[in-house]
């Protein structure tokens, strides 16, 4: 074991490193006292101030954090609610400029087929004028030339005439009268006598031929159709129709 330096009756002697240490602990329990002199009022002042300025800076820069937070967050909507406006803007143009062009296409659709049907309406217009219609043409009918085909034709301008007879009523008397011989004369019956003898299919003379005449057929008693006619037109004035003469009229 070390030696025991301390021996009774007997100082150890001070060194130089022992001198510095004494005057640390010294210059120590002087800024203690100095420090427990001070008055209690002035002590808490003393430590109060930097812990009051230090919690009101805290709070400062939390209020500063909570508004640049909240700028960032109005300005973001902001910035989408511009998005968006221009989103439904160029949206809005892209369907009026489509609009437009349907529209632009229709009255050009409406347009050329206007002048479609225009061009059509005068080229139909030209040649109806180049080439005018032609009127209907009636044609005529035709009958034989014999007592079937006169009696037929003698009938058809009896029915324009509303004169009354049958092909029956026609074809007796003129079986009784000539035989159905056009060209057929009496020469010895009173009105031969008189100068007017009874001619043609019924034996028509030139009086009563000329009183009863039918329009649109010949100044002839020798003429079929004319005798037929002019003959029936004096049977209806005087007997109601050809079909009522049986004999001698």
């Amino acid at each position: 074991m070390p030696k025991n330096i301390l021996t009774p009756g007997r100082r150890p002697s001070v060194t130089r490193q022992h001198k510095i240490a004494l005057a640390g602990v010294a210059t120590l329990g002087a800024a203690a006292l100095a420090f427990s002199a001070v008055p209690g009022n002035a002590q808490t002042t003393t430590t109060a101030e930097p812990a009051a300025a230090q919690v009101a800076f805290k709070t400062e820069q939390i209020k500063d954090v909570k508004a640049s937070v909240t700028d960032q967050l109005a300005n973001a909507s902001l910035k989408a609610e511009a998005i968006a406006a221009e989103k439904k803007a160029a949206a809005d143009a892209a369907a009026k400029k489509k609009a437009e062009a349907q529209k632009k296409a229709a009255a050009e659709a409406a347009a050329k087929k206007k002048a479609e049907q225009a061009r059509k309406a005068k080229e139909a217009a030209s040649r109806s004028a180049a080439r005018p219609q032609a009127k209907p043409v009636a044609v005529k009918k035709t009958y034989a030339n014999n007592l079937d085909g006169w009696i037929k034709e003698a009938l058809a301008i009896m029915d324009k005439h509303n004169i009354p007879g049958t092909y029956n009523g026609l074809h007796r008397n003129i079986i009784r009268e000539s035989s159905g011989n056009p060209n057929a004369i009496n020469n010895w019956d009173i009105n031969a006598q008189n100068g007017v003898p009874s001619i043609g299919l019924l034996q028509v003379i030139k009086p009563t031929f000329d009183a009863y005449h039918v329009p649109g057929t010949a100044w002839s008693q020798y003429d079929p159709v004319a005798n037929l006619t002019a003959a029936a037109n004096y049977a209806a004035d005087r007997y109601g129709s050809i079909d009522n003469v049986n004999s001698a009229y």
